[in-house]
């Protein structure tokens, strides 16, 4: 298992802005709890889960299978 950034560097830069301007939390929610704090609490629970591929929610980061 491993975690990475999203490959798209314009995703990435855009996502990143967008963290500086909330604090931190992730900047495709509307609460800021820290639930939403990045790596948000849905990511972290995906991350766990061995069967799970993919994206987190705002397409920062993305969990492979190896």
């Amino acid at each position: 298992m491993a975690v990475k950034l999203n490959e798209n560097k314009e995703i990435v830069e855009t996502i990143k802005e967008g963290l500086k301007q909330s604090g931190g939390y992730c900047p495709c929610r509307l609460e800021k709890t820290e639930e939403t704090k990045c790596i948000c609490k849905e990511f972290k629970e995906q991350i766990a889960d061995p069967k799970f591929e993919g994206y987190c929610h705002c397409m920062l980061y993305y969990k492979t299978i190896d």
